[in-house]
């Protein structure tokens, strides 16, 4: 039933944070390209490739990465890139489900992304630091009717 509620969703596509090792990464694979360095060597624009076009969007909505870190060696700079493929979250790992009631249930599960697709090196990047691919949420079941039915998904 959980799945199900995913499946019934909207599918939309990854939220992946980019670092400053993801963005040699994607540079190396050829998704981004730089075309302005700035005079302190560590600002830069990068604009995507058209194979990086047919995978991420940027949330501006343009094709220019625009790289302001606030130092050379500033760990905690990143930028979003979004996926262009759509897809639905995955249920797995359902734990023992919970009585609250007569007729009410609980189950806690891990909501997990689906990377199913993607090119290697895009998966790759998704699993660097400042990434969460996983969640754990809490499912909620009443009994109604005689049926078991999903109420939420928390």
């Amino acid at each position: 039933m959980i799945q199900a509620h995913y499946d019934a969703a909207p599918p939309s596509g990854l939220d992946i944070t980019v670092n400053n090792d993801a963005m040699v990464q994607g540079a190396t694979a050829k998704y981004w390209q730089r075309t302005t360095i700035y005079p302190n060597k560590y600002w830069a624009d990068f604009k995507l490739t058209d194979q990086g076009k047919k995978l991420v969007k940027l949330p501006s909505g343009g094709d220019t990465i625009q790289w302001r870190p606030s130092s050379p060696t500033d760990p905690s700079f990143s930028i979003v890139v979004t996926t262009v493929a759509a897809s639905h979250r995955k249920a797995r790992d359902l734990k023992d489900i919970q009585d609250v009631g007569s007729k009410t249930k609980t189950v806690e599960f891990t909501e997990g992304v689906d990377l199913t697709g993607l090119p290697d090196l895009l998966v790759s990047i998704a699993h660097n630091p400042g990434n969460q691919l996983s969640t754990t949420r809490t499912a909620t079941f009443l009994l109604d009717n005689g049926d078991w039915k999903l109420q939420s998904v928390d």
